[in-house]
């Protein structure tokens, strides 16, 4: 059984500390009432989110815009025209509890639909760290989650990245080695964890930011991608982590 750890700020300082990681982080903090308004000012859209939870629960997108502020949590989109109001109805929203603000990265699209990347890394039967499947998540019609349990769409990432670049297959193995690499981070600061979920927004220029690291990814997924020895490969690796 691979180690779970659930609190995403104790995995984005892990991630961080890594120097060859650290700058596809975006600009994370603990949201408070000034870091909020901070990365508003500085970056007009961003998200927060639970620091702990789990399938894109919680999260919200705030923006700054001409006449104010705005959020959308699921379908809905609430405008204020202060930002002490708008804090207020957030606070309402999040019940207390802790939550990250995030610089926000304006996602690429499928057929106006804004898609991420799973990347999944296991420590396999060799003792090193591979990744094992990447997968396209689509977001459900005005969604802004592409979570498949929120009513995302699965689909091929050599699909979705098509159309946006001439060299998928670089921009694949890329995201592979992004995959190894923060398993080996997460691993160094979380003996036994064997496996991991990156959750990868790709912005225009094509440069992968890492929104999230998952320690207990659902494998299931992979069941959709369109070359079955992924899942089996998956499921095989699962049953072979150390027992430790």
């Amino acid at each position: 059984m691979s180690r779970y750890v659930g609190s995403k700020w104790r995995k984005t300082v892990a991630i961080r500390k890594n120097t060859e990681l650290a700058s596809y982080v975006p600009d994370t903090l603990r949201m408070t009432n000034t870091t909020l308004l901070q990365h508003l000012n500085r970056y007009a859209m961003v998200y927060i989110k639970p620091e702990f939870g789990m399938h894109g629960n919680g999260v919200i997108r705030v923006e700054r815009t001409a006449a104010g502020y705005k959020y959308q949590l699921n379908k809905k989109v609430r405008s204020f025209g202060d930002y002490a109001a708008l804090y207020r109805s957030i606070r309402l929203q999040t019940g207390g509890k802790k939550y990250l603000v995030q610089k926000g990265i304006r996602l690429l699209a499928h057929r106006g639909r804004q898609f991420d990347i799973r990347v999944m890394a296991q420590f396999g039967p060799k003792r090193a760290w591979e990744t094992t499947g990447i997968i396209g998540r689509v977001a459900a019609k005005n969604k802004i989650v592409t979570n498949y349990h929120g009513g995302g769409k699965l689909l091929a990432a050599s699909r979705l990245l098509g159309p946006h670049t001439d060299d998928v297959k670089s921009k694949l193995s890329a995201l592979s080695k992004l995959g190894v690499r923060a398993g080996k981070a997460m691993q160094s600061s979380f003996p036994g964890v064997y496996v991991i979920g990156l959750d990868i927004a790709m912005d225009e220029s094509l440069q992968p930011w890492i929104l999230e690291v998952n320690t207990r990814p659902d494998p299931y997924i992979f069941r959709k991608h369109p070359d079955p020895n992924v899942f089996r490969k998956i499921m095989r690796y699962a049953k072979a982590y150390p027992k430790s």
